[in-house]
């Protein structure tokens, strides 16, 4: 087995997780903290090299013992230059060339790409996509988003952000703007942050809901009161199970993949959202062969695993 180490790291609009791995072998530190979201991107790189200097010093590992850098963000990344085209959730990180920031303070090699992308090979190598060559993973969480997994293979696009699903248009023009600057993309519909803004729409309108209760509503609340009956709570679930149903029958009709591996925070709905998800899917689909639903199984750890994955195989228990 190597004497090197990989990190891992998977950087969020609310936190940034780190994972240390002996390369080949398994996870032996991690380190969380929040995300500074006014940050630009070397301020923010800034604070992930001091993190990373201060796990090695307290596992008494040598940054020449470091062979890489795993990193993933929930951009667009331009996955050849190691690029962060647009973060929504972290607006000050763009046209960064990140990887060459990181690379020229930690003299270690370091690859960069979307957060979907590596929850895909994650879950392929480790979790619920493990018996197949071919997956799509789905991330249902305050975005949506996807990576792709053909023959084994992890599928970038020309540019490095294929399987943005989130972004695929469903009204041009009309509803929420998403951090993506367009009007009307399935994110805007369906995701964890836009529809407690349709529930308080609603609410304004003077729907009467057990969700009046709460100052600011989010998808925990909806997911109680909809257990309770609350009508507004179950308008608010039909219709993100109509925009995440169209969403998914179009990413297979365009792939032909016949397994999804649904990851995120929304999958804590559980059957409540996706058994109805599975069953207006299952009404478009007109030609009789199986799709498959499953959830992800590396529920806490996928981001920094199939980060470190990028640099190195890993073992995962």
């Amino acid at each position: 087995m190597s004497n090197k180490f990989v990190f891992g790291i998977d950087a969020g609009g609310t936190k940034v997780a780190y994972g240390l791995f002996k390369s080949g072998g398994k996870l032996i530190d991690r380190f969380v903290h929040a995300s500074d979201i006014s940050a630009d991107g070397p301020a923010f790189c800034d604070t992930v090299i001091d993190s990373i200097h201060q796990m090695l010093e307290k596992n008494n590992i040598s940054m020449t013992d470091v062979e890489g850098v795993g990193f993933c963000m929930p951009s667009f990344i331009f996955f050849e230059e190691g690029k962060v085209c647009i973060t929504s959730a972290l607006p000050k990180i763009k046209d960064f060339l990140m990887r060459d920031y990181l690379e020229e303070r930690l003299h270690v090699p370091v690859v960069l790409d979307n957060d979907c992308n590596v929850a895909a090979l994650a879950e392929h190598r480790h979790g619920a996509g493990r018996d197949r060559d071919t997956m799509v993973y789905i991330a249902a969480s305050t975005g949506i988003g996807s990576g792709i997994i053909i023959n084994k293979q992890l599928f970038r696009g020309s540019y490095g952000w294929a399987g943005e699903c989130g972004h695929m248009i469903a009204t041009p023009g009309e509803g929420i703007m998403c951090g993506c600057q367009n009007q009307g993309c399935y994110m805007s519909y369906a995701s964890g942050r836009y529809i407690p803004i349709y529930v308080a729409e609603r609410l304004n309108e003077g729907v009467e809901s057990e969700l009046s209760q709460y100052d600011k509503i989010n998808c925990r609340h909806i997911l109680t009161a909809c257990k309770n009956g609350d009508a507004l709570a179950l308008e608010a679930i039909e219709r993100m199970a109509h925009y995440w149903a169209v969403c998914l029958f179009n990413v297979y009709q365009m792939l032909n993949i016949n397994l999804f591996v649904l990851g995120g925070g929304l999958v804590n709905f559980g059957d409540i959202l996706f058994s109805r998800v599975k069953e207006k899917f299952d009404s478009y689909n007109h030609i009789p062969y199986p799709v498959e639903f499953r959830f992800a199984e590396l529920t806490e750890d996928f981001g920094i695993v199939g980060a470190a994955e990028l640099i190195a195989p890993i073992i995962y228990e």
